[in-house]
């Protein structure tokens, strides 16, 4: 297995590359992940599963984007394939250290950058990619609350309710969400996807970003997400709002935008964000 992702590295980099030391490290709950290296150059590598490929794919396709904006420091993919029995992803590895607030504020001015460097006139994606292990569904449509009442709240009850789960009327609850954001119709940004403390991480002081879910959608979606397990530092939201002020109504769209990934978390992990999710529905359609 190892030499045959040393030989897509050397392949990919046109260097050669033998594998001294795997280290393991932390990747979360979905994949095992390695620091490989041959005393020179290293790697940061996610196993899983031979059949998880087409989610490495799609994580690579949203690195590369969000690397070609310029605008943020992203990990360069370097490989992806599949040996006998696992699917692999290689990454540049970068090694991780402290922030200050200066660090956290140009983060917020880079996210900024990022939310304005690329724009499309309908809000989704090329293909469906993947929220962790949840698909999801990317078809283009240019209006955003259609988009986002279908596929995302919707989507996320219709796995719920195959799984025995619901939340009330299905289409009650896509329909509030239609209402709320009816006359809410952002520019089509490029966005990171799933962006929580655990996919931020900073190098020699600069933010870095990573495990994206990108499509083309409203930018407040990642700021609302920032706001969901453990909100950023507030020198981050400054660091944004100097370069890119949200609109006043964000605050209205924000409980909105956190539902999309709770009902996940519930799809994902369960019982323990069930009341959270409730809570968020009952308050979107009581207001």
């Amino acid at each position: 297995m190892w030499q045959i992702i040393a030989n897509q590295i050397a392949e990919a980099t046109g260097t050669e590359f033998s594998i001294l030391e795997k280290v393991p490290l932390s990747g979360g709950d979905i994949n095992q992940a390695y620091r490989i290296t041959d005393g020179l150059q290293s790697y940061f590598v996610k196993l899983n599963d031979r059949d998880k490929l087409d989610m490495f794919r799609c994580e690579w396709n949203s690195l590369e984007h969000l690397h070609a904006s310029q605008t943020l420091l992203i990990p360069k993919p370097i490989c992806c394939g599949t040996t006998a029995s696992i699917s692999f992803l290689v990454l540049e590895y970068l090694e991780f250290g402290a922030a200050d607030e200066q660090d956290w504020h140009m983060l917020g001015r880079q996210l900024a950058h990022l939310h304005q460097s690329r724009s499309q006139p309908m809000h989704g994606w090329d293909e469906d990619n993947y929220l962790g292990t949840s698909v999801q569904p990317n078809a283009w449509h240019k209006k955003w609350s259609v988009f986002f009442a279908e596929q995302r709240i919707g989507w996320q009850l219709k796995l719920l309710e195959e799984k025995g789960i619901r939340f009330g009327d299905l289409e009650e609850i896509v329909g509030a969400i239609k209402l709320r954001l009816a006359n809410h119709h952002p520019q089509a940004s490029l966005l990171h996807g799933d962006l929580w403390r655990g996919n931020v991480a900073f190098y020699q002081h600069q933010g870095v970003l990573f495990d994206p879910a990108s499509y083309f959608g409203d930018r407040e979606t990642d700021i609302a997400m920032t706001e969901l397990f453990g909100q950023f530092p507030q020198y981050f939201y400054q660091g944004y709002q100097a370069v890119s002020p949200l609109d006043g109504g964000y605050p209205q769209r924000r409980e909105i935008y956190k539902l999309y990934h709770l009902l996940n978390h519930v799809n994902r992990f369960g019982d323990a964000y069930q009341a959270q999710a409730k809570a968020s529905i009952y308050q979107i359609i009581a207001s």
